[in-house]
């Protein structure tokens, strides 16, 4: 890792005397020190199969890299074509989600290696990545191929995940057209294909068209008391509790036998809408006609009063619960949680999270995560050092989240030693800090009188690690070196971002010299924001 400025360019960039900005420019041109902040950097034998780290690592990089259709892609995969492997390139589409284009390109190019054959679990996977990133074109494109050249046999699973693309997308007609056109394929259509096409379309609130849809098809393809809860659900959540009744009711007339999940489902629909006493009532007749509630069942009235701020009658349930010795899972734990610590009740949340290992309910990282934002909100550092020390203790590894919260906690009270610390305990606890963590260091120094030396050292650390830093922290730090008049510092920035080897980074190298306009992203925005 390239530490390009040293003790006495801090200096140069509070007094700006000449003689220092000399021995400030010299020091970015020296031959630096590396430190392995990312297993990028890591060059072992590449054991295959199973993959290595460091290969999935490299290709992953080459294809973050050459995002763009005029990158030369190919000619740069071509250096690790005698390593590749059917494992490999699964782990590498598997990383490489968020990279529609490339992940395509890169399959493709797999494919054509002598003697090379895709898993079917690349075939989900890229079908996944193609929906997610809306290369609908392409999918469908890729699918044809699929079933023209027989490489893969196409099945349900595959539309299933095509579904869902639609409508995370918000297409559901497309979604549909999708259901009706597994005919194509080979595939018949069965209750199992309609669940999924019904459940992916009511869980984006796309419940409408899914009701619809259901009772043009009911009749050709009976439902299950599965399909008549999906829509039950799906009905709850859009505030329709009087549709939810009317299709309880049918799945009663049509002699559908009512499993705890179809009474969950019109439980949780009559909370939504507000009718607590009728659920009540509800319960009550479960147990009655001896369909016992399960833990779901109480967890629906424990969500509905964290929703309500009722700590008192979540902890009501609560108490119900152990008496049936019934145990909530994580989920509905951490929604107590989180609820207690912005009433500023951390105190029961941390008896709650002892509770939930004593009742085997583990916490996750979003458990401590809920506990360690009210110690962050409340500048609490030793509070909050302490909660990740107890996370580790507990084997339960802090994410980006975790690390961005405490990091900026530091960096904003002034504890620069502690942030360094946490900062080289990260790689032994096995993160390896992405662009958001990068920014949440670049971003918070930059506002620190002082400190405009050791935001251009995490920089440059970020520009050698090959990763792309947002559009908003070139623009600030330039803003920074600007306004200080450090426009030689800029440059020689710029140049080490035009000799990247990812092509992104080459392409911001001009907004740092301030001869393109920035522009963010909507991931970028929402990533500074949930940081």
């Amino acid at each position: 890792m390239h530490y390009a400025i040293s003790k006495m360019a801090i200096r140069s960039l509070c007094r700006a005397k000449p003689l220092l900005r000399a021995q400030l420019i010299q020091s970015l041109h020296k031959p630096k020190l590396r430190y392995h902040f990312s297993s990028q950097n890591h060059h072992h034998h590449y054991s295959d199969p199973p993959p290595s780290a460091d290969l999935v690592s490299e290709i992953s990089r080459v294809l973050s890299d050459h995002r763009d259709p005029h990158h030369d892609l190919e000619l740069s995969l071509n250096t690790f074509t005698p390593k590749i492997s059917t494992n490999s390139v699964e782990q590498v589409l598997k990383r490489c989600k968020n990279l529609g284009f490339s992940a395509h390109r890169f399959f493709l190019w797999a494919k054509r290696i002598p003697g090379f054959e895709h898993s079917a679990g690349s075939y989900h996977i890229l079908v996944d990545i193609l929906g997610s990133s809306k290369q609908f074109a392409l999918l469908w494109d890729f699918l044809i191929e699929i079933r023209e050249n027989q490489s893969f046999e196409i099945n349900p699973e595959i539309f299933w995940i095509v579904f869902r693309a639609y409508a995370r997308a918000n297409l559901p007609n497309d979604a549909i057209r999708a259901f009706n056109r597994m005919v194509e394929f080979g595939i018949k259509p069965s209750i199992y294909d309609l669940d999924q096409l019904l459940h992916a379309l009511c869980k984006r609130k796309h419940v409408k068209v899914a009701h619809q849809f259901f009772d043009n098809v009911k009749h050709e393809i009976t439902p299950t008391v599965k399909t008549y809860s999906i829509l039950v659900r799906g009905l709850g959540d859009v505030g329709e509790l009087s549709e939810a009744r009317k299709l309880f009711d049918e799945m009663l007339e049509r002699k559908c036998p009512v499993d705890i999940l179809a009474n969950n489902s019109l439980l949780e629909a009559m909370c939504k809408a507000g009718n607590i006493d009728e659920a009540h009532g509800m319960l009550r007749k479960m147990r009655s006609i001896g369909a016992e509630p399960d833990a779901f069942s109480y967890s629906i009235f424990i969500h509905s009063f964290c929703e309500a701020n009722d700590i008192h009658s979540v902890f009501r349930v609560l108490d119900s619960m152990k008496r049936y010795n019934l145990v909530p899972n994580v989920f509905t734990y951490n929604c107590i949680i989180k609820k207690l610590c912005k009433n500023e009740k951390v105190e029961e949340a941390y008896q709650l999270l002892d509770e939930m290992i004593e009742r085997g309910a583990n916490p996750d990282e979003w458990s401590y995560n809920a506990i360690l934002a009210y110690h962050c909100d409340h500048a609490e550092v030793n509070m909050a050092l302490r909660l990740i020390t107890r996370m580790t203790k507990e084997n339960v590894m802090p994410d980006r989240h975790t690390y961005n919260m405490v990091l900026k906690l530091l960096v904003r009270v002034g504890r620069f030693d502690r942030a360094t610390e946490v900062w080289e305990s990260m790689e032994k606890r096995g993160f390896y800090p992405s662009v958001s963590t990068y920014s949440v260091m670049v971003h918070g120094l930059c506002k620190k009188k002082g400190k405009l030396e050791e935001a251009c050292k995490y920089f440059e650390m970020m520009v050698d690690e090959g990763i792309p830093p947002y559009s908003s922290t070139v623009e600030m730090l330039r803003n920074r070196l600007v306004g200080l008049g450090f426009l030689d510092i800029i440059e020689i920035l710029a140049d080490k971002m035009e000799r990247s080897t990812s092509c992104t980074i080459q392409e911001l190298a001009n907004a740092m010299r301030g001869k393109t306009g920035f522009r963010k992203s909507r991931s970028e925005e929402t990533e500074l924001e949930s940081d």
